[in-house]
């Protein structure tokens, strides 16, 4: 349908407004690049509560705040609406009931770049361009030129060198004309502005463009909408919706919490939610201008001229006025600028894949490692509800991820021959994959709890795992499996952990295998004596993510203990 409405172009600068056009790139009266759309708020508040509960629940649906005309537009392809899930397991590891995960892999191009090339598109389209350009480190581009081959728009991409190779073959598929510029992603910015301006093309300006920043917003009206439904009593019938109180998100640029944030404070503004969500901006260690600004108390982004992180989409080393104004919400609603280690996001990476069924970029992992650490610091408190943004699908996975032995091989010719005596697909099989691993008995009587250990267990190595939810059924085990660990619950109903290692201990052939315990229970100091007399450590439960315990466990498998 086409929906007529009013639009302005606000500046940041000097308030000026006008109306808006898809080739405005400064404000006339003070030729400031900063603009901002701005709506009639109160028309849509009324429309939205008499029509958006009918309406699909894509990114379309929240038309009447989109620089758009034509609804849906002719290339729309189901971007948006995308899921919103408890992160089940990582708020059991981390003893944190309230952490939600924002699934934006399931956009057509597997990243929430879709959102920011869908609005784009639309928008160009309804102008007439038929070529743009683009600066990117791999998403924004391949998500450009999926949309853009959907209208018969060229794209001219401009990519660093350091981009995966995958991810250029997958731009150049489309038909985009990729340009791989030997040099930072800032570098790569400069060089696709130069371009774009001496063919006089449309240039995708990031934050500084209009459609980008509204694109994003619609990542805050979802979880609002989203965040209602698993909160019922917050459906609607003229209710509120409900912003978490964290949203995070892994950021290079900064764009995509730039929009989120004009999103939720538009919401705000209409009397949808109460509040507005504190930020969470996360960033690789090895390019983190923003976070260096905000220890610094600096309202302006210190430059990182040479970014060492292995995380290519995050490389951007000069964010400009993007972090000024995300230090300004920061500053007024709360929330945190945090940096993680590359090897932190790595490890986050593999942790949610195996404990949440969720295989995602680097840069989403970030975003993962940073909840993990303002968890651990307590910035963020075990009552605040989190939403974690997971960015992007991994694209095939850089071999630096999974090191040397991701994968076993077996010839198939010798596998599937006939046998001889010892030989065979069997016999191959056994060959690459050994039937003797280090045992590991975990013991507790509550179901969740062993789930959440074998989960962990899982992601470190492949072990042998056992269970037994009563004490008894552990000393059985035991005799009969010899394990090379014991991972221990001292509240069981029939025998409880100190009987359990008391039992171990009596018998020469198992007083040496090493114990964990793990509890909930608080100890009195008698208590805890009592385990390190007997046991090799002692965890509380809502602490599985320390790196001791990481250590430990493969210390202690690796060792042959």
């Amino acid at each position: 349908m086409t929906f007529v409405f009013d639009i302005e172009a606000e500046c940041l600068d000097c308030k000026a407004r006008t109306p808006y056009r898809p080739g405005l790139n400064r404000c006339p009266a003070c030729g400031s690049e900063w603009l901002q759309a701005v709506y009639d708020y109160d028309a849509v508040r009324r429309r939205w509560l008499e029509e958006l509960a009918h309406r699909p629940f894509d990114l379309w649906r929240y038309h009447e705040l989109l620089p758009v005309t034509d609804v849906p537009p002719p290339m729309a392809m189901g971007e948006g609406g995308t899921p919103l899930f408890p992160a089940s397991h990582l708020s059991m590891m981390l003893k944190h009931p309230r952490l939600y995960i924002k699934d934006e892999r399931q956009n057509p191009t597997s990243s929430f770049k879709d959102r920011q090339a869908a609005v784009t598109i639309a928008v160009l389209k309804e102008a007439g361009l038929t070529e743009v350009v683009v600066a990117s480190t791999g998403n924004v581009a391949i998500a450009y030129s999926a949309y853009a081959s959907r209208v018969g728009i060229k794209l001219w991409a401009f990519v660093s060198s350091s981009v995966p190779a995958e991810k250029m073959r997958e731009i150049a598929i489309y038909g985009t004309q990729v340009i791989k510029v030997t040099g930072t992603y800032d570098q790569t910015k400069q060089v696709a502005a130069r371009f774009a301006q001496e063919r006089g093309l449309y240039l995708d300006r990031g934050a500084r463009s209009i459609p980008t920043v509204e694109s994003m917003k619609t990542l805050a009206f979802e979880i609002a909408e989203q965040m209602a439904y698993l909160h019922p009593a917050s459906r609607y019938g003229g209710r509120r919706w409900v912003a978490p109180d964290w949203y995070v998100q892994a950021v290079s640029g900064g764009l995509g919490p730039l929009g989120v944030a004009k999103g939720f404070r538009e919401l705000y503004e209409m009397g949808f939610i109460d509040h507005m969500p504190k930020l969470a901006i996360v960033q690789s260690a090895g390019c983190d201008p923003m976070v260096q600004a905000w220890e610094q108390g600096r309202a302006e982004p210190v430059d990182v001229e040479h970014p060492t992180t292995h995380i290519t989409t995050l490389g951007t080393g000069r964010p400009g006025r993007t972090y000024t104004l995300l230090y300004e919400y920061v500053k007024t609603y709360g929330g945190a600028f945090v940096r993680v280690t590359d090897e932190d996001a790595f490890r986050a990476m593999h942790m949610v894949a195996k404990m949440e069924g969720l295989s995602m970029e680097p840069a989403a992992a970030v975003a993962f490692a940073g909840v993990i650490q303002m968890i651990r610091e307590g910035l963020i408190q075990p009552h605040e509800t989190v939403v974690i943004n997971c960015t992007g699908h991994t694209m095939p996975i850089e071999s630096h991820l999974l090191g040397d032995r991701w994968a076993q091989e077996v010839t198939a010719e010798a596998a599937l021959q006939e046998p001889h005596p010892g030989e065979g697909l069997l016999t191959a099989l056994s060959a690459i994959s050994p039937r003797e691993h280090s045992k590991v008995l975990i013991v507790d009587d509550h179901e969740p709890a062993r789930i959440l250990l074998r989960r962990i267990l899982q992601s470190l190595g492949d072990y042998h795992l056992l269970e037994a939810e009563t004490g008894r059924e552990a000393l059985r085990l035991v005799q009969e499996h010899r394990p090379n660990l014991i991972i221990l619950d001292l509240m069981m109903p029939d025998m409880d952990g100190f009987q359990v290692l008391e039992a171990l201990k009596a018998k020469p052939e198992t007083a040496a295998i090493p114990v964990i315990v793990v509890t909930a229970k608080h100890l009195t100091e008698a208590e805890r004596q009592r385990i390190q007399r007997m046991a090799r450590s002692l965890l509380f439960k809502g602490e599985f993510l320390s790196d001791e315990f990481f250590e430990e466990i493969r210390e202690l498998l690796e060792s042959g203990s």
